[in-house]
């Protein structure tokens, strides 16, 4: 049973990331083969990263008091609505307002589903199962750096309709995961519940209501973390250059003489290279201390976007991805397990969730600022400003990560 969830959990997160390259990777690609300027893309990303912010509390707190749609229930009905957004991107002209709207409706639904899924190991843990989160979220790394290679060549050669194509084909990949995967579960942890009621005469959801939470509010937990919420500070110019690199790797690599087959190697490279740091993070930390790993995640953030402002080639963008295991690899479970470190239990929450809301914050500036820069002065122009940025962060992070305080209890 063990190995059973932990594929279906691995192709939840597979075909998840599958479904960002369409409609992320790919959405300028899609939307500047429809007429559309770069400014306009850049208002329609960004507007979908706030309707994910406003969105992705409201579902969440569903999830969390509805008797009736558990995580699975809810995660395959925003599945199925994003199969018939993905409709309007046959339908809808290209310069129109209908098609703006379908990529934010996308990326918004698409976005609310990552917490969700990553809320589900716990969930699929009832099952009596450990889930291994970083070999799964590996699973999503490598799932996307195959299928954006792939769809960047087709689209080269088959032209741009073969991405809405692909979408649709993704939502069905991931539908039949979430069903295979709560089948197996329901299984699982009905086996489990009769084995802990046999064992101490109690379900795991009475042991969990036995367990008290320290409640803290969010004004409370900056005044209790203010090194900590300077840090993440940092994280804003940090995140700015990945969030660039994602959302307008097609037009920084045109302007190095580059193609969209291109630029679905370069986004593969650079997903598949997040692997081995993901898989061995583990023995990575019990060697080196969390704080030495973002340090030098903060270095390596800023090597990358600056050999990719620098660059004259698209050999020179391929060099810049060498550095991608040690900067967003590195960075993310760094973080992670840094804050679990640091926080104490009624924080932890928080903790994670302030880090998560820094990157969607500065996703959605990178969408906005970079559009405009791309349009009035060029890529050039926005790797410089991603550069400087990002290296304003890495000086933040450098600075205030020793000087973070444990409140762990």
């Amino acid at each position: 049973m063990g190995k059973i969830l932990n594929s279906g959990y691995g192709a939840i997160f597979g075909t998840y990331w599958i479904i960002y390259a369409v409609v992320s990777s790919f959405a300028s690609v899609f939307m500047l083969a429809k007429d559309y300027t770069n400014s306009q893309i850049g208002m329609t990303l960004a507007a979908a990263n706030v309707l994910a912010v406003i969105m992705q509390p409201l579902i969440a707190d569903f999830v969390d008091r509805s008797k009736r749609f558990d995580v699975m229930g809810t995660t395959g009905f925003l599945t199925a609505c994003m199969m018939v957004f993905t409709v309007g991107m046959f339908t809808f002209k290209g310069g129109s307002l209908g098609l703006c709207v379908v990529f934010v409706l996308l990326i918004a639904f698409h976005t609310v589903l990552q917490p969700l899924f990553n809320s589900l190991a716990f969930r699929l843990e009832d099952a009596g199962v450990a889930i291994n989160f970083g070999i799964a979220r590996s699973v999503g790394s490598l799932a996307y750096s195959v299928f954006v290679a792939i769809l960047g060549t087709l689209v080269d050669r088959l032209g741009i309709n073969v991405v809405p194509i692909a979408g649709e084909i993704a939502c069905l990949m991931l539908i039949a995961s979430l069903v295979f995967t709560a089948h197996f579960f329901k299984k699982g942890k009905a086996q489990s519940e009769r084995g802990r009621e046999a064992v101490y005469g109690t379900s795991n959801d009475d042991a969990k209501a036995e367990e008290p939470e320290e409640e803290i509010n969010l004004p409370q937990f900056i005044r209790r973390n203010k090194m900590f919420f300077i840090m993440n500070l940092g994280v804003l110019g940090l995140f700015f250059s990945n969030a660039v690199l994602n959302n307008y790797m097609a037009q920084i690599c045109t302007g190095v003489g580059g193609t969209t087959e291109d630029m679905g190697r370069i986004l593969g490279v650079m997903a598949f290279l997040e692997i081995p740091t993901m898989v061995i993070f583990k023995q990575l930390k019990n060697k080196f201390s969390c704080q030495l790993l973002l340090k030098a995640a903060a270095i390596g953030f800023t090597a990358k976007i600056a050999i990719c402002w620098l660059a004259n080639s698209v050999v020179m963008l391929f060099i810049g991805q060498l550095f991608q295991p040690v900067s967003f690899a590195l960075f993310l479970p760094g973080m992670v397990y840094f804050s679990d470190e640091m926080m104490s239990r009624g924080e932890a929450v928080k903790g994670q969730a302030l880090f998560t809301t820094m990157i969607t914050i500065t996703t959605i500036f990178a969408a906005l600022l970079g559009g405009v820069l791309l349009d009035i002065s060029g890529p050039k122009m926005l790797t410089f400003i991603s550069t400087l940025a990002t290296a304003a962060g890495a000086v933040v992070v450098i600075l205030a990560v020793d000087r973070v305080k444990s409140n762990k209890q």
